[in-house]
């Protein structure tokens, strides 16, 4: 197949929860300055599942409207990227496939590679619509990024999913052939099998994030891809809003550029206005900075957005994508807005229950309480089987 074939995303949707947790109230719990969140580290507020959602009821939700928009007959490949992973064995997918009622003529798999996992959902994605340019892929990431109670990484909690839809002559942006690479055994940030709340290493996660920013805009440059100077922005994975910070003046240090405030604000400042509200949505962050660039900027038609992908542990890719004509008409900015302005504030001691409710491990019957308002919902555990619903 031709390789000058436009491969890209045909659409982009997202959702998140029916709860949010202001950061105010959380610094009212714990003494903290409240300038260490809204300045410190970017962060605002952060969403909280009810007890009825998870990462499959947020995949869901984010992909519906796709399904309603494009229909599902060349729909033939599903990537549900996580680090979420709610079974060892079945791929989070297929609940979603089921609830989507996608054809039967259909794969579904599951990809994890820490935050890092959505970026190889896309990149593969790609590559099957090279091969045959008639189907498309549905791409999903969603989490749930949770820490212990009381910790330092407890600020930067969050929940959402981005679904995109990946075809030939994408209506938004189209996905340029040039990437690089970066790849490093560290313990910066990891979940064990036997934890529900990740361990992390803060500093240490802040240093190989910025090994990994420089070592994949290295690798990019020697495949022959675009200099800093032609981009109009950039993309980066939002642990917290203030990393993408970071991330922007120690490439442009790397690069020998101007590192003054005005230039790094330029080129992220837009990116962050989703994440900021939101928290961090581990595999979805990127894109919801993606999600966030395009419903605020002026028209970027035919300029490059350079993305920076990073995934603990680690993995990184930069890459870039161009908007293409036209795409300002199919954006969903007014459903975008509304789907973090439908979420119902919690205080601390509603976050706190939500936060430590668990299923038990016996396999029982155990039903979910009925909060969330969204489309879908996880309606019990029964017989240890997950037991979703569509309204």
């Amino acid at each position: 197949m031709s390789s000058d074939i436009a491969v890209g995303i045909h659409d982009l949707s997202f959702a998140s929860t029916e709860f949010v947790l202001p950061h105010t109230a959380l610094a009212a719990h714990n003494g903290t300055e409240i300038g260490k969140y809204h300045i410190g580290i970017g962060q605002q507020s952060m969403s909280v599942p009810a007890a009825d959602e998870d990462i499959v009821t947020m995949a869901a939700a984010a992909a519906a409207p796709l399904i309603a928009a494009h229909g599902s007959d060349r729909i033939r490949t599903v990537v549900f990227a996580t680090e979420s992973s709610i079974d060892q064995a079945k791929a989070a997918g297929i609940y979603v496939h089921s609830l989507l009622q996608l054809p039967s003529a259909c794969r579904v798999v599951e990809l994890k590679q820490a935050c890092y996992g959505a970026t190889a959902a896309l990149q593969f994605a790609i590559g099957l619509i090279r091969r045959d340019p008639a189907q498309q892929v549905l791409v999903i990431a969603s989490d749930v990024s949770k820490y212990e109670l009381d910790s330092p990484g407890e600020a930067t909690q969050g929940a959402a999913a981005v679904a995109m839809l990946v075809g030939a002559d994408p209506a938004l942006l189209r996905i340029e052939d040039r990437s690089g690479l970066f790849t490093a055994d560290v313990m910066d940030f990891w979940r064990p099998n036997y934890r529900d709340a990740a361990l992390v290493d803060g500093q240490e996660s802040i240093n190989a994030y910025l090994q990994a920013v420089e070592g994949a805009f290295k690798d990019y440059s020697e495949q022959g891809g675009r200099t800093l100077q032609e981009f109009a922005a950039f993309c980066y994975h939002q642990p917290f809003t203030k990393m993408a910070y970071k991330a922007h003046r120690h490439l442009l240090n790397y690069c020998g550029a101007d590192t003054d405030k005005e230039a790094v604000e330029a080129a992220i400042g837009l990116t962050t206005a989703y994440n900021t509200v939101i928290g961090n949505s581990y595999t979805a962050s990127v894109y919801l900075g993606l999600a966030a660039l395009l419903d605020q900027a002026d028209d970027l038609t035919g300029r490059p957005i350079g993305l920076f992908s990073y995934g603990s542990g680690s993995v990184a890719e930069f890459f870039a994508a161009t908007p293409v004509a036209g795409y300002r008409e199919h954006l969903r900015t007014k459903a975008n807005r509304a789907t973090i302005e439908r979420r119902t504030p919690l205080d601390y001691a509603g976050y706190r229950d939500l936060h430590q409710r668990t299923f038990p491990g016996d396999g029982g019957d155990h039903p979910t309480p009925a909060q969330t308002t969204g489309p879908f919902r996880l309606a019990a555990l029964r017989d240890h089987k997950r037991i979703y619903e569509a309204r």
